[in-house]
Protein backbone atom coordinates (compact mmCIF):
# COMPACT_ATOMS: atom_id res chain seq x y z
CA UNK A 1 0.00 0.00 0.00
CA UNK A 2 3.09 2.43 0.87
CA UNK A 3 4.54 1.67 -2.75
CA UNK A 4 1.52 3.34 -4.34
CA UNK A 5 0.82 5.62 -1.93
CA UNK A 6 4.56 6.77 -2.84
CA UNK A 7 4.18 6.49 -6.62
CA UNK A 8 1.21 9.02 -6.09
CA UNK A 9 3.61 11.40 -4.13
CA UNK A 10 5.72 11.16 -6.98
CA UNK A 11 2.44 11.63 -9.65
CA UNK A 12 1.07 14.54 -7.69
CA UNK A 13 4.55 16.44 -6.99
CA UNK A 14 5.94 15.99 -11.18
CA UNK A 15 2.70 17.62 -12.57
CA UNK A 16 1.46 19.59 -10.52
CA UNK A 17 3.94 20.96 -7.70
CA UNK A 18 7.07 20.96 -9.77
CA UNK A 19 5.43 23.06 -12.92
CA UNK A 20 4.51 25.37 -10.30
CA UNK A 21 8.09 25.97 -8.85
CA UNK A 22 9.11 25.93 -12.29
CA UNK A 23 6.64 28.63 -13.38
CA UNK A 24 8.14 31.20 -10.78
CA UNK A 25 11.45 30.02 -12.16
CA UNK A 26 10.71 31.16 -15.76
CA UNK A 27 9.02 34.26 -14.06
CA UNK A 28 12.78 35.50 -13.12
CA UNK A 29 14.50 35.13 -16.79
CA UNK A 30 13.50 36.63 -20.36
CA UNK A 31 12.75 33.73 -22.33
CA UNK A 32 12.92 33.51 -26.03
CA UNK A 33 10.46 30.24 -26.77
CA UNK A 34 12.00 30.43 -30.64
CA UNK A 35 15.90 30.35 -29.89
CA UNK A 36 15.40 29.04 -26.70
CA UNK A 37 17.75 31.94 -25.34
CA UNK A 38 17.54 32.99 -21.50
CA UNK A 39 18.84 35.59 -19.61
CA UNK A 40 18.34 35.96 -15.24
CA UNK A 41 16.04 39.30 -14.50
CA UNK A 42 15.07 38.69 -11.12
CA UNK A 43 11.64 40.94 -10.23
CA UNK A 44 11.46 42.84 -12.89
CA UNK A 45 8.70 40.81 -14.57
CA UNK A 46 6.80 41.77 -10.72
CA UNK A 47 7.72 45.27 -11.17
CA UNK A 48 6.24 45.41 -15.06
CA UNK A 49 3.07 44.11 -14.10
CA UNK A 50 2.51 46.76 -11.14
CA UNK A 51 2.92 49.09 -13.76
CA UNK A 52 1.15 47.33 -17.04
CA UNK A 53 -2.43 49.36 -17.08
CA UNK A 54 -3.72 46.20 -19.39
CA UNK A 55 -2.46 43.81 -16.28
CA UNK A 56 -4.90 45.86 -13.45
CA UNK A 57 -7.72 46.21 -15.90
CA UNK A 58 -7.80 42.49 -16.72
CA UNK A 59 -7.55 41.93 -12.68
CA UNK A 60 -10.52 44.13 -12.09
CA UNK A 61 -12.37 41.84 -15.17
CA UNK A 62 -11.61 38.79 -13.13
CA UNK A 63 -12.96 40.21 -9.86
CA UNK A 64 -15.65 41.36 -11.53
CA UNK A 65 -16.35 38.18 -12.92
CA UNK A 66 -16.11 36.18 -9.74
CA UNK A 67 -18.33 39.07 -7.72
CA UNK A 68 -20.88 38.70 -10.23
CA UNK A 69 -20.73 34.87 -10.50
CA UNK A 70 -21.17 34.89 -6.75
CA UNK A 71 -24.01 36.37 -7.01
CA UNK A 72 -25.48 34.15 -9.51
CA UNK A 73 -23.99 30.86 -9.63
CA UNK A 74 -23.72 30.47 -5.59
CA UNK A 75 -26.64 32.59 -3.93
CA UNK A 76 -28.99 32.50 -7.66
CA UNK A 77 -29.05 28.91 -7.62
CA UNK A 78 -29.01 28.40 -4.46
CA UNK A 79 -32.35 29.90 -4.31
CA UNK A 80 -33.47 28.42 -7.81
CA UNK A 81 -32.15 24.97 -5.79
CA UNK A 82 -34.69 25.67 -3.04
CA UNK A 83 -37.47 26.79 -5.44
CA UNK A 84 -37.41 23.41 -7.44
CA UNK A 85 -36.99 21.01 -4.16
CA UNK A 86 -40.18 22.64 -3.08
CA UNK A 87 -42.42 21.18 -5.58
CA UNK A 88 -44.40 18.76 -4.55
CA UNK A 89 -44.60 16.81 -7.79
CA UNK A 90 -41.51 14.71 -8.74
CA UNK A 91 -41.55 14.68 -12.07
CA UNK A 92 -41.78 18.42 -12.10
CA UNK A 93 -38.95 18.76 -10.19
CA UNK A 94 -36.99 16.63 -12.73
CA UNK A 95 -38.34 17.87 -15.23
CA UNK A 96 -36.99 21.66 -14.31
CA UNK A 97 -33.53 20.45 -12.85
CA UNK A 98 -33.00 18.73 -16.76
CA UNK A 99 -34.10 22.22 -18.13
CA UNK A 100 -31.57 24.29 -16.12
CA UNK A 101 -28.73 21.76 -16.49
CA UNK A 102 -28.66 21.43 -20.39
CA UNK A 103 -26.82 25.01 -21.08
CA UNK A 104 -24.03 23.46 -19.06
CA UNK A 105 -23.62 20.20 -21.17
CA UNK A 106 -23.00 22.27 -24.22
CA UNK A 107 -19.42 23.03 -25.12
CA UNK A 108 -18.16 26.64 -24.04
CA UNK A 109 -16.59 27.20 -27.18
CA UNK A 110 -20.06 26.41 -29.16
CA UNK A 111 -21.92 28.72 -26.59
CA UNK A 112 -19.13 31.64 -26.87
CA UNK A 113 -19.93 30.78 -30.62
CA UNK A 114 -24.00 31.40 -30.01
CA UNK A 115 -23.89 33.88 -28.37
CA UNK A 116 -21.22 36.07 -30.35
CA UNK A 117 -24.49 35.34 -33.02
CA UNK A 118 -27.09 36.74 -30.51
CA UNK A 119 -24.91 39.99 -29.67
CA UNK A 120 -24.29 40.95 -33.46
CA UNK A 121 -25.52 44.48 -33.61
CA UNK A 122 -28.65 45.00 -35.58
CA UNK A 123 -28.89 41.52 -36.83
CA UNK A 124 -28.81 39.34 -33.82
CA UNK A 125 -31.82 38.18 -31.28
CA UNK A 126 -30.77 40.57 -28.54
CA UNK A 127 -31.16 44.19 -30.75
CA UNK A 128 -33.93 42.15 -32.59
CA UNK A 129 -35.82 41.40 -29.29
CA UNK A 130 -35.24 44.91 -28.19
CA UNK A 131 -36.81 46.25 -30.30
CA UNK A 132 -39.88 44.70 -30.80
CA UNK A 133 -40.38 45.23 -27.25
CA UNK A 134 -39.80 49.12 -28.06
CA UNK A 135 -36.63 49.10 -26.44
CA UNK A 136 -34.61 49.86 -29.58
CA UNK A 137 -32.87 52.72 -27.85
CA UNK A 138 -30.56 50.10 -25.78
CA UNK A 139 -29.42 48.29 -28.84
CA UNK A 140 -25.63 48.29 -29.67
CA UNK A 141 -22.46 46.66 -30.26
CA UNK A 142 -22.52 44.71 -27.50
CA UNK A 143 -19.29 42.62 -27.84
CA UNK A 144 -17.70 45.46 -29.78
CA UNK A 145 -18.71 47.96 -26.96
CA UNK A 146 -15.67 49.12 -24.31
CA UNK A 147 -18.44 49.72 -21.61
CA UNK A 148 -20.56 46.13 -22.43
CA UNK A 149 -17.76 43.70 -23.80
CA UNK A 150 -17.09 42.09 -20.24
CA UNK A 151 -20.61 42.23 -19.10
CA UNK A 152 -21.86 40.35 -22.27
CA UNK A 153 -19.30 37.79 -21.86
CA UNK A 154 -20.42 37.28 -18.12
CA UNK A 155 -23.84 37.10 -19.13
CA UNK A 156 -23.32 33.86 -21.15
CA UNK A 157 -20.93 32.43 -18.60
CA UNK A 158 -23.96 32.80 -15.87
CA UNK A 159 -26.31 30.77 -18.52
CA UNK A 160 -23.93 27.98 -19.31
CA UNK A 161 -23.07 27.58 -15.66
CA UNK A 162 -26.19 28.75 -13.26
CA UNK A 163 -27.59 25.10 -13.99
CA UNK A 164 -24.95 22.82 -12.86
CA UNK A 165 -24.62 24.83 -9.59
CA UNK A 166 -28.39 24.89 -9.43
CA UNK A 167 -27.69 20.86 -10.01
CA UNK A 168 -25.09 20.54 -6.89
CA UNK A 169 -27.46 22.70 -4.54
CA UNK A 170 -30.27 20.09 -5.42
CA UNK A 171 -28.45 17.75 -4.27
CA UNK A 172 -27.14 19.07 -1.36
CA UNK A 173 -30.47 19.85 -0.18
CA UNK A 174 -31.86 16.40 -0.84
CA UNK A 175 -29.84 15.29 2.07
CA UNK A 176 -31.45 17.67 4.11
CA UNK A 177 -33.63 15.48 7.15
CA UNK A 178 -37.39 15.87 6.00
CA UNK A 179 -38.35 16.07 9.77
CA UNK A 180 -36.57 19.35 10.40
CA UNK A 181 -38.75 20.75 7.51
CA UNK A 182 -42.01 19.07 9.12
CA UNK A 183 -41.10 20.43 13.05
CA UNK A 184 -40.86 23.68 11.36
CA UNK A 185 -43.93 23.47 10.06
CA UNK A 186 -45.58 22.68 13.39
CA UNK A 187 -43.59 25.28 14.96
CA UNK A 188 -45.71 27.95 12.23
CA UNK A 189 -42.63 28.29 10.30
CA UNK A 190 -43.18 29.21 6.59
CA UNK A 191 -41.29 29.13 3.66
CA UNK A 192 -38.97 31.99 4.23
CA UNK A 193 -38.12 30.96 7.68
CA UNK A 194 -37.49 27.41 6.77
CA UNK A 195 -35.05 28.56 4.00
CA UNK A 196 -32.75 30.80 6.66
CA UNK A 197 -33.11 28.59 9.56
CA UNK A 198 -32.77 25.37 8.22
CA UNK A 199 -31.52 25.01 4.35
CA UNK A 200 -29.38 27.77 4.36
CA UNK A 201 -27.10 26.53 7.28
CA UNK A 202 -27.43 22.80 6.31
CA UNK A 203 -26.09 23.56 3.24
CA UNK A 204 -23.16 26.01 4.36
CA UNK A 205 -20.14 23.40 3.36
CA UNK A 206 -21.58 23.50 -0.36
CA UNK A 207 -22.25 26.48 -0.43
CA UNK A 208 -18.51 27.77 0.58
CA UNK A 209 -17.19 24.89 -1.74
CA UNK A 210 -19.37 26.74 -4.78
CA UNK A 211 -17.83 29.89 -3.49
CA UNK A 212 -14.66 28.45 -3.65
CA UNK A 213 -14.71 26.48 -7.44
CA UNK A 214 -16.37 29.78 -8.54
CA UNK A 215 -13.98 32.06 -7.92
CA UNK A 216 -10.98 29.68 -9.14
CA UNK A 217 -13.10 29.54 -12.03
CA UNK A 218 -13.28 33.60 -12.51
CA UNK A 219 -9.53 33.95 -12.57
CA UNK A 220 -8.93 30.82 -14.53
CA UNK A 221 -11.32 32.34 -17.27
CA UNK A 222 -9.74 31.98 -20.60
CA UNK A 223 -12.71 30.63 -23.56
CA UNK A 224 -15.28 32.51 -23.32
CA UNK A 225 -12.75 35.39 -24.05
CA UNK A 226 -11.05 34.66 -26.39
CA UNK A 227 -14.36 33.07 -28.52
CA UNK A 228 -15.90 36.01 -28.46
CA UNK A 229 -13.80 39.11 -28.33
CA UNK A 230 -10.27 38.04 -27.88
CA UNK A 231 -9.72 40.66 -25.22
CA UNK A 232 -10.96 43.71 -27.04
CA UNK A 233 -11.86 46.06 -28.05
CA UNK A 234 -9.23 48.04 -27.00
CA UNK A 235 -8.51 45.29 -23.89
CA UNK A 236 -11.81 46.46 -22.63
CA UNK A 237 -12.23 42.69 -21.83
CA UNK A 238 -8.80 41.27 -21.11
CA UNK A 239 -8.65 38.56 -18.31
CA UNK A 240 -5.59 37.47 -16.55
CA UNK A 241 -5.33 34.18 -18.67
CA UNK A 242 -5.63 35.65 -22.31
CA UNK A 243 -3.53 38.61 -21.32
CA UNK A 244 -0.84 35.46 -20.45
CA UNK A 245 -1.62 34.04 -23.28
CA UNK A 246 -1.13 37.29 -25.56
CA UNK A 247 2.29 38.01 -23.85
CA UNK A 248 3.45 34.45 -23.69
CA UNK A 249 2.39 32.80 -27.11
CA UNK A 250 1.84 36.61 -29.58
CA UNK A 251 4.69 38.94 -27.87
CA UNK A 252 7.25 36.06 -27.11
CA UNK A 253 7.33 37.38 -23.78
CA UNK A 254 7.36 34.12 -21.55
CA UNK A 255 9.26 35.46 -18.98
CA UNK A 256 6.46 38.36 -17.80
CA UNK A 257 3.78 35.34 -18.93
CA UNK A 258 4.47 33.57 -16.17
CA UNK A 259 4.61 36.63 -14.04
CA UNK A 260 1.11 36.97 -15.06
CA UNK A 261 0.28 33.07 -14.27
CA UNK A 262 1.83 33.32 -10.39
CA UNK A 263 -0.56 36.29 -9.95
CA UNK A 264 -3.45 34.39 -10.84
CA UNK A 265 -2.13 30.85 -8.80
CA UNK A 266 -1.87 33.40 -5.37
CA UNK A 267 -5.22 34.77 -5.71
CA UNK A 268 -6.74 31.50 -6.41
CA UNK A 269 -4.89 30.01 -3.39
CA UNK A 270 -5.39 32.98 -0.76
CA UNK A 271 -9.20 33.31 -1.70
CA UNK A 272 -9.43 29.35 -1.54
CA UNK A 273 -7.66 29.02 1.97
CA UNK A 274 -9.80 31.68 3.23
CA UNK A 275 -13.05 30.45 2.44
CA UNK A 276 -12.04 27.19 3.83
CA UNK A 277 -10.84 28.34 6.78
CA UNK A 278 -13.95 30.33 7.14
CA UNK A 279 -16.27 27.38 6.68
CA UNK A 280 -14.25 25.31 8.73
CA UNK A 281 -15.16 28.06 11.58
CA UNK A 282 -18.79 28.15 10.82
CA UNK A 283 -19.06 24.36 10.35
CA UNK A 284 -22.76 23.02 11.32
CA UNK A 285 -23.00 19.71 13.00
CA UNK A 286 -26.37 18.38 11.81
Amino acid sequence: AMRWVFLAVIIVGWFVYYPIVDNFLVSTTNQDIFTGEESFVGLENYRRLADDPVVLLSLWNNCLYAMLSIVFQVFGAFCLAAIIESLRSLRWRNFWRAVYFIPSAISTTVTGLLFYFIYQPDLGILDVLLKMIGLGAFSRAWLGNEQTAIYAIIAMSQWQGFGYSTLLFTIAIQKIPRELYDAARMDGAGPLRQLLTITFPLTREMTGMMIIVTITGAFQVFTEVMVMTGGGPNNASQVLGTWLYQQGFNQNDMGYAAAIGVVIFVVTMISGITQLWYTRRRRVQV
